[in-house]
């Protein structure tokens, strides 16, 4: 068992899980500006070996092993963190203006089952905030940039959020993710629906066409879709010529929790992540995977708390996998194991 697993982890659990998500950022930020910390960072948790190297989007990815968005919204520590082993880190989800998100509490574990709920609610610092922090970047990590639009906005106006986003992350990250899919912010997963949806790809697209060197854009979808809308979304990213899909983000259902149902009900809505989720995400990524007869790249994400439940996903069919509710379980320990075992299984092929 890892240090972080015996002594770190027990210690946190006793705290309020946002309160000591913010502490834990703090220590993130001093950390980050002391290379040494990096380098030792970097020499425990580390896993280099050519089979880890993935190519996609355009990107040379290290390996194949990426933080989901959600845990650096803003930008605060992604050199920190991509030096835990991350073969790429994805910040966000950020909107145009800061808000503060959904009332507090919002943020809620479910230990015996290694999940979360959060109703944060997009809060964020805004987007030209983290674009100040992005400037500062002292390594090579790879960085996705997870966009969405204010809760303020209305739908019929979410291009324009989502437009303003892009424009100002352009320079500084890797690629894109567009954000539709969170149960958190007023009938934003409204606009997953195929006109609207469309509609703020297509946008994208055009501004992207006109760049000098363009970005990948890919699509985060919810693990709640049914086969119809899932086809749709197939339908989209084909008619679109986005790059790929992030499956999944959070579940709105509570399937998989072994609590006394008037605990689950106390905490209230949001969004379910962790292990009960892992079978969910699976197989909306096999049946993408399936239906575009491969030809869709999918960065598969939901429920991945082991290096099996990684190995399940890239079976599933995605090309690169995520971690979030896991890293926060596990530590960066899953990190390093998840890529140990995908250089034994291309060591053993």
């Amino acid at each position: 068992m890892s240090l972080y697993k015996k002594i770190i982890r027990p210690i946190l659990i006793q705290f309020d899980a946002e309160s000591i998500h913010k502490f834990t950022f703090s220590c993130f930020r001093i950390f980050q500006k002391i290379e040494p910390v990096r380098s030792l960072f970097s020499a425990l948790f580390n896993t280099k070996h050519p089979n880890l190297e993935r190519r996609l989007f355009g990107l040379t990815f290290p390996n194949p092993v990426g933080l989901a968005a959600g845990l650096d919204k803003n930008a605060e520590a992604f050199d920190i963190l991509g030096s835990m082993g991350f073969g790429f880190i994805e910040i966000g989800t950020l909107t145009p203006k800061g808000q503060e998100g959904n009332p507090k509490p919002r943020l809620f574990r479910f230990v015996n089952d290694k999940a979360i709920v959060n109703r944060m609610g997009f809060n964020n610092d805004g987007v030209l905030e983290a674009v100040e922090r992005l400037k500062k970047k002292k390594t090579k990590v790879i960085i996705g940039g997870n966009i969405g639009k204010n809760k303020v906005t209305p739908n019929e106006l979410a291009s324009d959020d989502y437009i303003n986003c892009f424009e100002a992350l352009y320079p500084y990250v890797d690629y894109f993710v567009v954000n539709v899919s969170s149960p958190n912010t007023p009938n934003l997963r409204a606009l997953q629906d195929k006109e609207p949806l469309k509609n703020i790809l297509n946008k994208l697209m055009s501004l992207n066409k006109i760049k000098s060197k363009k970005k990948p854009i890919l699509l985060k979808i919810a693990p709640d879709l049914n086969e119809a809308q899932l086809d749709d979304i197939v339908e989209i990213v084909t008619d679109t010529k986005i790059a790929g899909i992030v499956a999944t983000n959070t579940t709105i259902s509570r399937e998989g929790l072994h609590y006394p149902q008037e605990e689950i009900d106390a905490v209230g809505a949001g969004g379910l992540s962790g292990r009960p989720l892992k079978e969910k995400s699976t197989e909306v990524i096999r049946y993408i995977h399936q239906k575009s007869n491969g030809s869709i790249p999918i960065i598969g994400v939901g429920g991945i708390m082991t290096a099996q439940d990684a190995l399940d996903k890239i079976d599933a069919g995605a090309s690169l996998v995520q971690i979030y509710t896991g890293f926060i379980y596990s530590g960066p320990s899953l990190i390093k194991d998840i890529n140990k075992a995908l250089i034994a299984r291309s060591v053993n092929q």
